[in-house]
């Protein structure tokens, strides 16, 4: 015990912990016979030893259900401990990246792992992420929405945020506040706590001026645990040796909580902080990290925006007409995602054995994802108001919140030869055939060919245009026809042109982009820089030698195909590429990159369209896309989990970082979700991508988007980086994966506008480049049966509509608990307030704000569809019910 004569310097808190890395260098399957090993000394402990009365489970459930998975039988012993306090749970599912997945990933991981934790006890409310890489400005908001009002985090702060102090209060624009508490040293110097006083001494003596001189409260954390660590079972003796030694300090076993408590007794005291986490001076926070295995990240973005952005609308929709929303499957799905998005997974810095069950479970959920889609494209055209008598129609699928004009390309099946598209009304569709193919029809429903049927199915790659309701389907109806009404002209024109843009191409394949109502020229975009990366799977960092290469000097052959609603340029060339490193500093390009370009302009669109494919067959790499704009900026706006964020094209510590010891190099390569922005007074162009989420602006006066398309290394860790010093991070494990060798594909489109970014609805045309129009081709065959509904549905429906500018729809899904839909939104403004309001179609019958929890907040008062107002990047959820 502490003297009473004895000034006490600090409390010291020894929380006992582990933290839990379900794959890195391992994979899941070798974590978890290591967790089966420790969850039995922990349970056992907790339940014999009344004095070990807490420990901590590192946040996250999935770890409770990898362990029950194959040890169903202690799920009441655990239960026990965490009713009783003892063993503290959640509040995650995964212990998540913030900065490269998206709101919703977010909310649903914090969703399923507090209901997790409900199902045992109580969950720890703490946004605890004690080693994801960096701190997305909006976690506030979105922890207040679970009613969270504590964060506790390592890396990614240094004095430049507003205080050297390692508690504060952290608000995000809205106001939403926490209170938090840094790790400053990390969550593993209480680690394998030596007993002698000699090894304390050791450590500690360094440890504790850093923690106390960094403390306003003067109690200090100790957390006693590592990855994968067992418990320490001589944790008291430890204490004792400590109170020996430190005297005047006092040493208490605790938990977080009680550290919170004293924080919050000196709120007025604390600095108030805004803003995102991710200076690497103190801590490594790998900004480059993005761009590692970019197959895999491009992977991830695909499912997460079908999920939110597609499937769970349309379900949504279904539910609204009279059908069933599988609340499981969606669990299933969402929880194969959230697996990947701890920080080592989503982040790719791992064995190429883990990566590939990373890949396995993105794939198993798209899988999942585009079954259910298709079901339920299908439960809808089924039952359409006498659908009995139409033996074909093409349902088209709107999933925005207002209407869009669009240029549809999708493919229909038919049992004949030509055909004629007709509107509810009966007026004709034009469309334009683009390839048509005959199929085998055993390939449609292998019952055909059984009954001895072999007549062919006929299949067209057709093109209209159509207004779409808002958030909400319309029916054509397919008959047997000799019509199409749209043809090819004779354009022989060299451009691409519609009524916004002419785009030329370049002898060596870069665009030259006359935006006609900004009347601003774009030249030589979408050169191709190729440089070496000396980095490995954590940052990307430039060789001590490089050679920096563009495609300046190509060779490019281009056609261009001119379709009545769209135009496109196929532009072709081989991108001279160093094989390695070695052949690098000598100058040498022995390698041949053949890449070709398919860049799309529809009718009466503002988005320019750019899809690139390419074979790498080179190693130690980076490849990038440079699009030049006349915009000289000195920050860019880039989007950000339910908001925007400005952020500086150049960082000043950059001149400076080595001699101020910084531990990575703070190079302004920026996250983005699904868009970037540069402007000038009275224009701009964005940049929208698919899964491409990482970027840069460089060039002389900042005017120019470097995004990266990715980066090919061949080592989880690597020693003395360039723009990273001293030890790896990671293990020096080769990862040959990793070199990104073979075919690649790659997505993103231009987006020029007037005024702002926010006034011309960049954050709404982004989301619509990421929700395309879905069709569903109804035939009188099918492999799969299924019997009809027993009512009937409409062949024309919009369940509800926003504004296209302002506030802007982020989820709409079925409430988990009760039989109403849940529809959250926000202003993706920074700075400006905005008023929120949608229409329902069908009659509402309830409408209350609720939590990102999905409880009901009944102090609020709406009249159906207002939403009030919305403070900047606030996002708000209601539930509403319908009238049957």
């Amino acid at each position: 015990m502490t003297n009473s004569t004895t000034k006490t310097t600090s409390r010291v808190h020894i929380t006992p912990h582990m933290h839990w890395d379900r794959e890195w260098y391992f994979t899941t399957e070798e974590s978890r016979v290591l967790l089966v090993n420790n969850m039995e000394e922990i349970l056992q402990r907790l339940e014999q030893d009344a004095d070990y009365k807490f420990y901590v489970l590192d946040g996250q459930t999935a770890i409770l259900e990898d362990y029950f998975s194959v040890c169903p039988h202690n799920r009441e012993r655990v239960k026990a401990l965490v009713q009783a306090g003892k063993l503290i749970v959640g509040p995650w599912y995964t212990q998540t990246d913030t900065m490269m997945v998206s709101a919703e990933s977010i909310v649903r991981n914090l969703m399923y792992g507090m209901r997790d934790c409900l199902s045992l006890g109580e969950p720890m409310k703490i946004g605890y992420l004690p080693d994801s890489f960096s701190m997305s400005s909006q976690l506030p908001h979105i922890f207040n929405g679970f009613g969270i009002t504590r964060a506790m985090f390592w890396r990614g702060c240094s004095e430049r945020h507003g205080t050297d102090k390692t508690e504060f209060l952290w608000q995000s624009n809205d106001g939403s506040e926490v209170t938090t508490q840094v790790l400053p040293l990390g969550y593993a110097i209480g680690k394998y706590l030596p007993s002698d006083e000699a090894g304390l001494r050791d450590r500690l003596d360094k440890y504790f001026p850093v923690l106390e001189q960094a403390s306003i409260t003067k109690d200090i954390l100790l957390p006693n645990g590592h990855d994968q660590m067992p418990l320490q079972q001589n944790i008291f003796a430890v204490m004792d040796k400590l109170r020996e030694i430190y005297p005047d300090r006092e040493f208490i076993l605790s938990r977080f909580e009680e550290v919170f408590d004293r924080i919050e007794a000196i709120h007025d005291q604390l600095p108030v902080l805004r803003g995102e986490f991710n200076d690497g001076k103190y801590m490594r926070v790998h900004r480059t990290i993005s761009s590692t295995r970019m197959d895999i990240k491009q992977a991830h973005a695909a499912i997460e925006n079908k999920i939110v952005n597609i499937l769970e609308p349309l379900c949504a929709i279904a539910w609204s007409l009279g059908f069933d929303y599988h609340h499981g499957l969606f669990e299933k799905m969402w929880k194969e995602i959230l697996k990947n998005h701890a920080h080592d997974s989503i982040s790719c810095c791992c064995s190429d054995k883990v990566h590939q069950e990373v890949m396995s479970r993105f794939i198993l959920a798209d899988d999942m994802a585009e079954s259910l889609i298709q079901f339920t494209l299908r439960k809808i055209a089924d039952n359409l108001h006498n659908q009995h008598e139409i033996s074909d129609s093409l349902t088209l699928f709107n999933f925005s919140p207002y209407a869009r004009d669009e240029v549809i390309n999708t493919t229909i099946r038919i049992r004949a030869n030509a055909f004629r598209l007709t509107d509810n009304e009966g007026k004709e569709v034009p469309y334009f055939i683009r390839a048509s193919r005959e199929i085998d029809p055993g390939l449609v429903d292998r019952q055909i060919v059984h009954y001895g049927n072999y007549d062919p199915f006929m299949e067209f790659d057709i093109q209209l245009e159509r207004r779409l309701p808002a958030m909400g389907y319309t029916t054509l109806r397919i008959t047997q026809a000799d019509t199409q009404l749209l043809s090819n002209e004779d354009n022989h024109d060299q451009a691409l042109e519609n009524a916004f843009y002419r785009i030329t191409v370049n002898t060596n394949g870069s665009l030259n982009i006359f935006d006609k109502q900004a009347d601003i020229h774009y030249e030589q975009a979408l050169l191709l820089e190729n440089g070496g990366d000396d980095g490995d799977e954590y940052d990307y960092s430039p060789p001590r030698a490089e050679w920096l290469m563009t495609s300046e000097q190509a060779q490019a052959q281009t056609e261009f195909i001119h379709q009545p609603l769209q135009s496109i340029a196929v532009i072709q060339f081989a991108q001279p590429v160093p094989a390695s490193l070695a052949e690098r500093a000598t100058h040498c390009a022995s390698l041949s990159m053949p890449v070709t370009l398919c860049v799309t302009l529809a009718k009466n669109s503002r988005r320019i369209d750019v899809d690139i494919t390419l074979e790498n067959l080179a190693e130690d790499h980076r490849l990038r896309v440079l699009i030049p704009t006349p915009f000289p900026s000195q920050n860019v706006l880039a989007d950000n989990p339910f908001g925007t964020m400005t952020r500086p094209t150049r960082d000043p510590a950059m001149q400076h970082w080595e001699q101020d010891g910084w531990k990575e190099a703070p190079i302004p390569v920026w996250q983005m979700l699904n868009f970037a922005a540069l402007q000038g007074d009275n224009a701009g162009m964005a940049l929208f991508t698919q899964g491409l989420r990482e970027f840069e602006i460089v060039g002389e006066q900042n005017d120019t988007f470097a995004l990266t398309l990715f980066r090919s290394v061949g080592v989880l860790g690597k020693e003395e980086l360039l723009l990273r010093p001293g030890r790896p991070s990671g293990i020096k494990l080769p990862t040959p994966d990793s070199q990104m060798k073979g075919k690649h594909h790659f997505q993103f489109a231009l987006f020029g506008f007037t005024g702002t970014a926010l006034e011309a609805g960049v954050p709404q045309f982004a989301r619509d480049y990421l929700t395309p129009i879905r069709c569903y081709n109804k035939m009188p065959y099918n492999a799969m049966k299924l019997n009809l509904a027993p009512h009937q549905i409409p062949h024309h429906y919009s369940l509800l509509e926003m504004p296209r500018i302002g506030v802007m729809l982020s989820a709409l899904k079925k409430a988990e608990d009760r039989d109403e839909l849940i529809i959250r939104c926000y202003n993706p403004s920074e700075q400006a307030p905005a008023m929120g309001e949608v229409s329902i179609h069908p009659q509402t019958i309830h409408w209350s704000e609720a939590g990102m929890d999905e409880i009901l907040r009944e102090e609020t008062q709406y009249q159906p569809g207002d939403m009030g107002n919305f403070a900047p990047c606030q996002s708000k959820t209601f539930s509403f019910a319908l009238k049957k």
